[in-house]
């Protein structure tokens, strides 16, 4: 057997092994035995926040493509993958699914693990099981472990904010895993004493460092050796296989330290180890002293997204190792906190004073031009003028934040540790409860809006110290914008709630900072160019909503972002090409509470033209004579007259097309151009249509085929399969799924589509179409395992069967991971616990077995299970 088909290294002769994977596996390890080798490998995952600070959402990333940003491209090739990894047969045939993140030790940063939550709560939910399962097969220690809040650079940052990172990621594991974290991952493991004195101060029992960061080390004093010599380790010599116990300088005050084997990890990001469970295991076992120690424990660490993002596939190999290949060398699959607690330091660490992993000159990478991250003969001279200005920065706001927080605050330092419990909730019962622990006094509305605004302020102070905004080459890369945006909003909000203008102040330090591209020159371009367009008041939201308005049916209350618009009035009129729409909106804010009344006109010229002009809400009484004044006008079907009228209703401030935001505007372009596009599609159906005989004549003879003919061929048949693919999408909604003649019409034509783009040699377009039939696919499985009709599932099966194949000859790049999920599950959980085996049905159905699956129902679930290449045979071998 092969842990992966598509890598080259196989494993025969090892399908006993496998089978378990099909369930819940223990991989045996006895919490009392403190001998042999123990295995770990840690997995840091983490992705920046990316979230536009003005709408708490990511914007289209079209890097990411496909996908619609960088979250969900690496969740597709990663963060999923390794929930659902897969044990594939020499054949290619899924024979188990396993759940890395039960057997590795991880560190999900909460920035991730908040999207996650919202965007794939499967996954989410897996990650938190598989926390809770390794805790039941580790003596209570579960994988997971803490990671400071939003990734800063912990030796760079000042005392209150070291203390804040700490707790806010301690509270968010705990709020998702329930428990305390027993260890936690420092960002780039950039360490210093200090940072080790907060970590202990807030009761965490260990960290995991690289071997570089070490200085030196000693065996503790015991009875029999009270004194030990120190060994310098300093080149990265230190043994790794060993806890080590690092006490505060002049006290009795400790931490314990891991150190992962630097080579190991190294291999893993960058050579051939994760192309087979076999080539990590040697690699592993490499490692493994042979000096009869009785325990030793061999760790890697690298970023999480190697298995399957950097390395695709790979998380098959992690698969494989952890319930197969390394128990097969009797080694036992741990993790930190779980060895610690079998074999507790018994030497003694001496770290360098300030380090990290990804940077030779201590943490320079995040403030000086060191080389580190340098590419295409680039400098990082901007870097240091950037610290300078985010540190000026942020000690600005813990003035403002001192200064106007002891006016609404019992300890405003407090409040802010304690914000990130509305951060996790931001439900109005939830933020009122918090401003009632931390309030000086009964707070106004308005305090309560500037009180929320100020732990903002904080909150972006925080996270404009996210260390990517230094890891590489330029200030003007999406990294050094993004932190750049979050110091942006932490500017406005503190001009808003003390009136202080530190944005002119903050630019010029800015412009010390030189960038690699005559573009931007320096940082203060960067900023002017890419930061300050990227803000966003409550009239562009209201532009959002009135000019989205004329494509969309608004609820009396729509939530836009992270907004909440209340629609006090509307009224729409068309006059011939004309559409005019005039409105009063109420929008707040979901994270300060601030509020805008406004008023809005909208006209829709037609095509791309549109004028949105907004303003304050002064009267029902104004608001009313605008609305019938601009109607007024209208009727005279004047575009020209209706504009003047609108400039002098609300002055010269317009806003367009172009003042949408991304999403809503690339879908509104779509819109526009639809009509186009469908007269387009029926020219070249037609063109394709008359001369089909042509195209048959050149392809058949091998010619050149004219390229105005073969894109007008392409066209027409890609238009032609959508049509089919939604049509039979209508077929086959919920009511229809009893009905196994369903949908055989539009499968029939999308056959008869197949083989007519191959005559043609047709690549079709139909980007939509690979999503729409896993879709479909996934629907009709779901039914056909769990709410079939016996007497039809062999027609039903039939329909499936045919939707796969059919799917693969248009060349969708259909992907069968769902359904090889769901079949895969209802085999272990429902379908084999349940089945009737031949003696039974031999027997009358004597037995113990409810009744169940039987024989005649296997035999073509058999078959479906070769056609979404999942190997049976073990299953088979039950039926006998």
């Amino acid at each position: 057997m092969t842990a992966f088909a598509d890598l080259p290294t196989s494993l025969h002769g090892e399908t006993e092994n496998i089978t378990a994977l099909t369930t819940d596996n223990d991989l045996g390890i006895d919490p009392q035995q403190i001998t042999g080798v123990f295995v770990t490998v840690h997995g840091h995952f983490y992705q920046p926040p990316r979230e536009n600070p003005y709408l708490d959402a990511i914007e289209r990333q079209p890097s990411a493509d496909p996908f619609h940003d960088w979250n969900e491209r690496i969740h597709h090739e990663c963060y999923r993958p390794n929930a659902f990894a897969r044990v594939l047969n020499d054949k290619g045939e899924l024979v188990g699914i396993v759940n890395n993140y039960e057997y590795m030790s991880f560190n999900i940063g909460p920035t991730l693990m908040s999207w996650l939550e919202k965007y794939d709560l499967e996954v989410y939910q897996r990650i938190l099981e598989a926390d809770r399962k390794s805790g039941d097969r580790l003596n209570g220690h579960g994988n997971a472990i803490a990671q400071v809040y939003n990734h800063i650079i912990m030796p760079l940052a000042n005392a209150r904010d070291k203390y804040t990172q700490i707790r806010w990621g301690k509270e968010d594991f705990r709020s998702r895993f329930h428990r305390d974290p027993e260890g936690m991952w420092l960002a780039e493991t950039a360490v210093d004493y200090a940072t080790l004195e907060a970590v202990i101060a807030e009761g965490i029992r260990f960290l995991i460092l690289a071997p570089s960061q070490a200085q030196r080390c000693r065996p503790l004093p015991t009875e029999k050796e009270p004194k030990s010599q120190w060994l310098e380790v300093g080149g990265g010599q230190i043994d790794p296989t060993r806890p080590y116990r690092c006490y505060l300088p002049g006290t009795d005050k400790f931490i314990d330290i891991f150190f992962y084997d630097g080579p190991i990890s190294r291999d893993m990001g960058f050579n051939d180890v994760l192309n087979s469970s076999h080539n990590l295991a040697g690699r592993i076992g490499m490692a493994i002293q042979g000096d009869r120690r009785p325990a030793q424990l061999i760790s890697a660490a690298t970023d999480g997204e190697t298995f399957g993002h950097h390395k695709h596939g790979t998380e098959k190999c992690l698969a494989y190792a952890f319930t197969s290949e390394f128990a097969s060398r009797g080694w036992q699959v741990t993790n930190f906190a779980h060895y610690l607690s079998l074999n507790p330091p018994a030497w003694e660490v001496e770290l360098k004073p300030v380090t990290a992993w990804s940077c030779s000159h201590g943490v320079d990478r995040w403030q000086e031009d060191c080389g580190c991250g340098g590419g295409g003969g680039w400098h990082q001279k901007w870097r240091r003028p950037l610290r300078d200005a985010l540190d000026w920065l942020r000690d600005r706001l813990i003035e403002v934040y001192e200064e106007v927080g002891r006016k609404y605050f019992l300890d405003p330092w407090q409040a802010r540790d304690e914000y990130i419990k509305v951060i996790r909730d931001r439900s109005a019962a939830n933020v009122e409860q918090f401003l009632i622990r931390h309030q000086s006094h009964k707070l106004e509305s308005a305090e309560r809006i500037d009180a929320l605004r100020l732990l903002e302020m904080q909150r972006h102070a925080l996270l404009m110290y996210t260390s990517c905004g230094w890891f590489f080459e330029e200030i003007s890369r999406p990294e050094g914008v993004q932190i750049l945006r979050y110091a942006s909003r932490a500017l406005e909000l503190a001009g808003e709630v003390a009136g202080v203008h530190l944005e002119k102040e903050f630019v010029d330090r800015l412009a010390l900072a030189p960038s690699n591209i005559d573009t931007f020159r320096n940082g203060d371009e960067v900023y002017r160019q890419l930061v300050v367009s990227a803000q966003v008041n409550f009239q562009q939201v209201a532009a959002h909503y009135a000019i989205s308005s004329l494509f969309t049916t608004y609820q009396s209350e729509q939530r836009v972002y992270c907004y909440t618009a209340n629609q006090v009035d509307y009224q729409l009129q068309r006059m011939g090409s004309l559409t005019l729409a005039v409105g009063q909106l109420k929008l707040v804010s979901e994270i300060t509470w601030e509020s805008a009344d406004l008023t809005f006109a909208v006209l829709h010229l037609g095509g791309w033209d549109f004028h949105c002009c907004i303003k304050r809400f002064t009267s029902r009484r104004a608001y009313t004579q605008m609305k019938e004044q601009l109607f007024d006008v209208l009727q005279q079907a004047s575009a020209a007259q209706v504009i003047l009228a609108m400039v002098k209703l609300f002055g010269d401030q317009n806003f367009s097309l172009q003042n949408l935001f991304a999403e809503e505007r690339h879908r509104i372009m779509r819109l526009l151009t639809q009509e186009t596009l469908v007269r387009l599609d029926q020219l070249y159906t037609q063109v394709y249509r008359d001369n089909f005989g042509v195209l048959r004549a050149f392809h058949r003879d091998e010619l050149q085929v004219p390229q105005e003919l073969q894109v007008a061929a392409e066209i027409a048949l890609s238009n032609r399969a959508i049509l089919t693919m939604r049509s039979l999408e209508q077929v086959l909604s919920d009511l229809a799924f009893d009905d196994p003649q369903a949908g055989l019409a539009e499968i029939g034509e999308l056959e008869a589509v197949a083989i007519e783009a191959n005559s043609m040699r047709c690549q079709l377009k139909v980007r939509e179409g690979k999503q729409m039939m896993e879709r479909l696919i996934l629907r009709l499985l779901w039914h056909l395992l769990h709410d079939a009709n016996p007497t039809t599932m062999e027609a039903e099966i039939h329909r499936l069967e045919r939707m796969v194949d059919v799917s693969y000859r248009l060349n969708l790049g259909l992907s069968l991971d769902r359904a090889q999920e769901i079949f895969a599950n209802a085999l272990s959980k429902q379908i084999m616990p349940n089945f009737v085996p031949v003696s039974a049905v031999l027997d009358g159905g004597k037995g113990d077995r409810s009744p169940g699956w039987e024989l005649t129902q296997m035999r073509p679930l058999i078959r479906l299970a070769e056609k979404l290449k999942v190997d049976i045979d073990f299953w088979v071998s039950q039926l006998v």
